[in-house]
């Protein structure tokens, strides 16, 4: 059986990356194709096992390695121009446009998808509301293209599968499309139980406005007896450094040792973003560390509020520094969080996966 796997764009080793991993993991032999592969050495050997992608015009365009987000309104052309048609079974890692790839009716076409595009339907509000003119014009009209692009390119997949319940629900709003939950593969083997908890709060993640990190720092800016570590880098970590206070201690990025480490040790993890899943937040659990998350999205399924942790209802400073004080206030077996958490590891992903697939004839 000839396999292909095909992921958005590969430029940084996250939560979409861990589950490529698993799925070539699974079809070792596979082929893979992405928009892009800016893969440094170390994550290409991490995710890739050391090989590259076969990738699209995009990827000798100009200034592509730094702006290949800029070509957005070329990606559906772009993901079009793959010749798939000497595979049998084309597997589609999709948050944007993978899942439109062409096939014909011969071969399967099993998409494992993180979301619909956000940006074209959940956050096309969000993401248009502070643009200015001619730009927003372009950019409303180009998402309005790839919605249509979206809905017309459905019939090119047999079969959905979502990461969460909160992404089969818009897969099932959006698309009209039903689907099985097969949650993403999480390290649990490397992120293990301490139960000896020091006095300081941490967050990890890339530092982008949706994850929402800077909102944390402004909290617990409020809150000066209370430290908190930042893990990660991105677009904000300069104006997350800035604002904060004494009290909190932001990093940038760690290596992965250093991560565990401060997971292991940390009193609770912190997060405020809506994610569709939400890998990080159950390392920390992993860990025995209690979580203190959103109710809505992938953290309202995996953080049972009382148990693993402290869910608060709005992305507001307020309500994370009311849930802090709450956590403060109660007691968690730390041991059972860290237990409980185990379902999720890379085997039972690799197995659910490998069991789904085999049920069809390819």
């Amino acid at each position: 059986m000839k396999v292909a796997i095909v992921h958005d764009w590969l430029v940084t080793n996250a939560g979409a990356e861990k589950v490529l991993k698993a799925l070539i993991d699974i079809y070792p032999n596979a082929d893979i194709f992405s928009l892009v592969d800016f893969l440094d050495d170390k994550d290409r050997e991490a995710v890739l096992g050391g090989k590259y992608a076969t990738t699209s015009f995009i990827q000798k365009l100009p200034l592509a390695k730094k702006h290949f987000r800029s070509y957005f309104p070329l990606f559906p052309m772009a993901i079009e121009s793959f010749d798939l048609s000497a595979y049998d079974l084309i597997i589609s890692s999709s948050w944007a446009v993978a899942k439109g790839v062409k096939k014909h009716k011969n071969q399967l076409h099993i998409s494992y998808c993180y979301t619909p595009i956000r940006y074209a339907w959940d956050l096309y509000d969000e993401y248009t509301a502070n643009l200015k003119q001619p730009k927003k014009l372009f950019v409303q009209t180009t998402l309005k293209y790839i919605r249509k692009w979206d809905i017309k390119t459905l019939d090119r997949v047999d079969y959905f599968i979502a990461d969460s319940i909160f992404v089969q629900e818009r897969i099932k709003r959006i698309y009209k499309r039903d689907s099985v939950v097969i949650y993403p593969p999480v390290d649990t083997q490397n992120f293990t139980f301490n139960p000896n908890k020091e006095d300081f709060y941490l967050s990890a993640s890339r530092l982008v406005p949706y994850k929402k990190t800077k909102l944390i720092v402004e909290a617990f800016n409020e809150m000066p007896e209370k430290k908190l570590i930042v893990i990660g880098s991105g677009e904000e970590y300069e104006a997350i450094k800035k604002i904060a206070k004494t009290n909190i201690l932001v990093l940038g990025y760690q290596e992965k040792e250093i991560l565990i480490e401060h997971m292991q040790r940390a009193k609770a993890f912190v997060y405020a973003a809506i994610e569709d899943f939400g890998i990080v937040p159950i390392e920390a659990m992993a860990c025995g560390t209690p979580v203190i998350a959103l109710n809505i999205g992938g953290t309202a399924e995996t953080v049972i509020d009382g148990k693993s942790g402290v869910h608060f209802l709005k992305q507001t400073k307020e309500d994370i520094v009311e849930a802090v004080c709450r956590f403060e206030n109660q007691t968690f077996d730390l041991a059972s969080i860290s237990q409980n958490v185990q379902a999720y590891n890379t085997k039972r992903f690799k197995d659910e996966i490998k069991e789904f697939i085999n049920s069809f004839e390819v």
